[in-house]
């Protein structure tokens, strides 16, 4: 006997007929002697209509009251959910964020878990009553997105946090395993609709998807992988529709055989590019240029800084989030006297197109493949990031989908 967490995503309870489907799904698990909890997230759309009309009321909401209108869309499909289960006979209750209590920090609409400890130790998230409920055959099914701030009110972990809720209750729960369905029947070597001789990927290793989930692949929320990294919580990627396709299991380095140099291709077009001209090449100038960014919330990436020929200017580039370039540049511009640069430029017109495997650690020349393979398709590479396990290159976003294919083929990803 396993104990499982089965998380179904909004296309997976779209409608009455899909919650259905799911039902069937749990009570499979159920009769095979497991104990399973649930975590489902808003229906299909319900999410994007309530915020719709949070900000048609008030442009600038109260954060809290947003928290307590699009927290209903994962409370509706808990219960609906649990509803369909008990009409085919499976012993269920559904759990809100507030009941378990999963506490959060006090940032409303992208809340973080503030911790996750087992039961009988500190009480930020001791799961007893639903380990008590599950002992005794009940299927827990938990809202995801949700938690409960310092002050008792509700709070959401942002989008996709469902996932994050999922690998969480896992973690807690101490399960077996935590199985997320989605529409996708597992994680690709990069996005099928680009490359359709795209491969599943039987096993992919938590930093291997933690890198590809941050550059760009919608599979999973990125702190969903994060948190499961930390917690070691084994995680499959299954279909709702075709359950029996194998899916994709994130698992330990160590858990992997064969370890290519490259296992992905992930892209990103939600760049943008902002270079300041002939700025002083002094200590304290880049301070001055982050900081203010910093203060205003924006996460810059890439960031390259040329040489300087006299030793007294020179320039920087840096990029952040396509929906931030017009806060991004405002932040520069008051804080203009205090770098003194003497022009600023922006490109909304780039994308980001990276390599990840934790085989190049081992192999050697990986970067120089990507390098030559982009250039051999006369493809100008603007920007260049790297880690231990990805390289990273913004170019025109004109060009992102012929890059994808290129490399995809370069390092032998194509499937038949």
């Amino acid at each position: 006997m396993a104990k499982i967490v089965m998380k179904f995503g909004g296309t997976s309870v779209a409608d009455l007929d899909r919650i259905r489907h799911v039902a069937t799904l749990v009570k499979r698990e159920v009769d095979l002697g497991n104990q399973v909890a649930v975590v489902v997230s808003a229906m299909a759309g319900e999410t994007n209509k309530l915020v719709g009309w949070v900000r048609e009321l008030s442009p600038l909401h109260d954060a809290r009251e947003y928290d307590v209108v699009v927290a209903s869309g994962e409370q509706v499909t808990a219960g609906l959910t649990a509803i369909a289960l008990a009409a085919i006979g499976v012993n269920a209750r559904s759990w809100l964020g507030w009941q378990m209590p999963l506490k959060t920090s006090a940032m409303h609409g992208a809340a973080r878990i503030e911790a996750i400890e087992v039961e009988g130790m500190i009480e930020s998230f001791k799961p007893k009553l639903i380990n008590e409920r599950l002992e005794q055959g009940q299927v827990a099914v938990v809202a995801g997105f949700q938690g409960v701030a310092p002050d008792n009110r509700i709070t959401t972990l942002g989008r996709g946090g469902s996932d994050t809720s999922a690998v969480a209750v896992a973690a807690a729960l101490q399960a077996d395993r935590c199985d997320i369905y989605t529409d996708v029947d597992g994680v690709y070597t990069t996005d099928p609709r680009i490359v359709p001789k795209a491969r599943r990927l039987e096993k992919i290793a938590f930093e291997e998807m933690l890198e590809m989930a941050s550059l760009g692949a919608k599979v999973l929320q990125t702190r969903s992988v994060e948190t499961a990294m930390v917690h070691r919580v084994p995680v499959r990627v299954l279909s709702t529709f075709d359950a029996g396709a194998g899916g994709t299991l994130l698992c330990d380095e160590d858990d992997i055989v064969e370890k290519k140099p490259v296992t992905g291709i992930a892209y990103s077009r939600d760049e943008a590019k902002i270079t300041l001209h002939r700025i002083s090449d002094q200590p304290g100038v880049a301070a001055a240029i982050f900081g203010p960014l910093a203060d205003a919330g924006i996460n810059v990436d890439m960031i390259v800084q040329n040489v300087s020929p006299d030793g007294r200017r020179t320039d920087l580039t840096f990029t952040c989030n396509r929906n931030e370039l017009g806060r991004a540049m405002a932040a520069i511009e008051a804080a203009a006297p205090t770098i003194g640069y003497k022009d600023i430029t922006s490109d909304a017109h780039v994308a980001k197109v990276s390599i990840i495997g934790i085989g190049m650690r081992a192999h050697p020349g990986v970067a120089q493949t990507m390098f030559r393979t982009l250039s051999e398709k006369g493809i100008n590479i603007q920007v260049i990031s790297t880690s231990e396990i990805k390289v990273s290159v913004l170019i025109s976003e004109d060009y992102v989908e012929l890059a994808v294919r290129a490399l995809h083929s370069a390092y032998d990803l194509d499937g038949p």
